[in-house]
């Protein structure tokens, strides 16, 4: 039988901001904008969906006179994409 994929991850724009996540320590909206195309509108909804469910840790700061947001995985963010890799992987093998 398949397992439900995580309807979070399985958007492409949220999946592509949590592998880009998980290969830094943490990176800001103008990085995010820049590696996955997204138009800034929809990455700020994605982003606020992954951290209103626990996936990312969101900081919004002034830097000077340029405001800021910088987004970092955090655990529960690290375990659902194992998760959904891992089913990912039984539909493969099925």
């Amino acid at each position: 039988m398949f397992k439900n994929l995580d309807p979070l991850l399985h958007s492409q724009l949220r999946l592509a901001i949590i592998s880009l996540l998980l290969s830094v320590e943490e990176a800001d909206f103008v990085f995010i904008k820049e590696k996955t195309g997204a138009t800034a509108g929809n990455l700020s909804v994605q982003i606020d969906k992954l951290n209103e469910a626990g996936y990312i840790q969101v900081r919004k700061f002034i830097d000077g006179k340029k405001p800021r947001t910088v987004c970092k995985i955090t655990p529960v963010g690290i375990d659902a994409f194992d998760a959904y890799v891992k089913v990912l992987q039984d539909y493969i093998k099925k």
